[in-house]
C-alpha cells in the first residue's frame, strides 16, 4: 500500500517526484546505504540535485528507527535552529502525526542574552529550548548554525539532554565541518549528518520528510 499523507497532493506532482526518484536511483547505481537510509539520502539529492550526498551522508545505526518511533509517538516536538526549517516542513504531514515545531533564534530574550554574553543567537536558542523543556525526546534539526550544533552536543554531554535524534546539517565555512565531526562522536543520541561543509535547511527538511514517509509506511503496515 503506497503512502498518501507524505506524498505530493496532486497526481501530476506525485508523478514528477516519482520520476525524479527513479532518475536518481538509476544514475546513482549501487550504494552502501540500507533500505531505510537510502530514501533519506535520495530526498536530499532530489532537493539539491547534488549526488555527492551519496557518500557524504553518515548515519548513526539507530537513527532511522529512532526517527520513525519519534514520529509515530505523536506530540513529538521538532526543534529547529532557524525558522526556514519550520517554514519548509509540510504542515499537513506534521499535523497527521501531531508534531509541533519550535524555533527560538529570533526571540528578544535570546537576542539579548547573546549580546550580553557575547555568544551567537544560535547558542542561546539551544539553551532556551533546554529551559523550555522542548529538547528532550525532540527531533532536533540544525541546518544553518554550527554553533547551535556544538552547543547541543555540550548539552547532551554535560547536562544530560536527550533528544530523540539529531539531524545535524549546518552549512558553511566556519566550524560547520567540525561541528558535524563532533556530533559523530556522540553515542548517547542517534544522529544523521552531512560530512564536510555542505548542508542547509532544505536538506534538514528533506531528511525529516523522509522520516515522516517511513513512519507512514509503518502505520499502513500495522493497520
Amino acid at each position: 500500500m503506497s503512502n498518501t499523507i507524505t506524498e505530493q497532493l496532486t497526481a501530476a506532482g506525485r508523478a514528477i517526484e516519482h520520476d525524479s526518484f527513479a532518475i536518481i536511483d538509476a544514475e546513482t547505481g549501487p550504494h552502501a546505504y540500507t533500505a531505510e537510509q537510502w530514501p533519506l539520502v535520495r530526498r536530499m539529492i532530489h532537493a539539491n540535485a547534488d549526488f555527492e550526498f551519496n557518500g557524504l551522508t553518515a548515519f548513526h545505526p539507530d537513527v532511522m528507527q529512532a526517527g520513525m518511533l519519534a514520529v509515530l509517538k505523536g506530540g513529538t516536538p521538532i526543534v529547529a535552529d532557524v525558522e526556514m526549517i519550520c517554514v519548509g516542513l509540510s504542515r499537513p504531514r506534521l499535523q497527521h502525526f501531531g508534531l509541533s515545531i519550535h524555533h527560538y533564534i529570533s526571540d528578544p530574550d535570546v537576542i539579548a542574552a547573546a549580546q550580553a554574553q557575547d555568544t551567537t543567537r544560535a547558542v542561546q536558542a539551544m539553551r532556551k529550548a533546554q529551559r523550555q523543556g522542548t529538547l528532550n525526546e525532540a527531533i532536533v534539526g540544525i541546518g544553518n548554525a554550527p554553533t547551535a550544533l556544538i552547543e547541543l552536543v555540550r548539552l547532551i554531554r554535560e547536562e544530560g539532554v536527550r533528544p530523540a535524534l539529531v539531524v545535524g546539517m549546518p552549512v558553511g565555512f566556519v566550524s560547520a565541518a567540525e561541528s558535524k565531526d563532533l556530533l559523530m562522536t556522540v553515542n548517547e543520541v542517534p544522529w544523521v549528518v552531512i560530512k564536510g561543509r555542505k548542508g542547509g535547511s532544505t536538506l534538514v527538511v528533506a531528511a525529516i520528510h523522509a522520516m515522516l514517509s517511513l513512519a507512514e509506511a509503518e502505520q499502513k503496515k500495522v493497520a
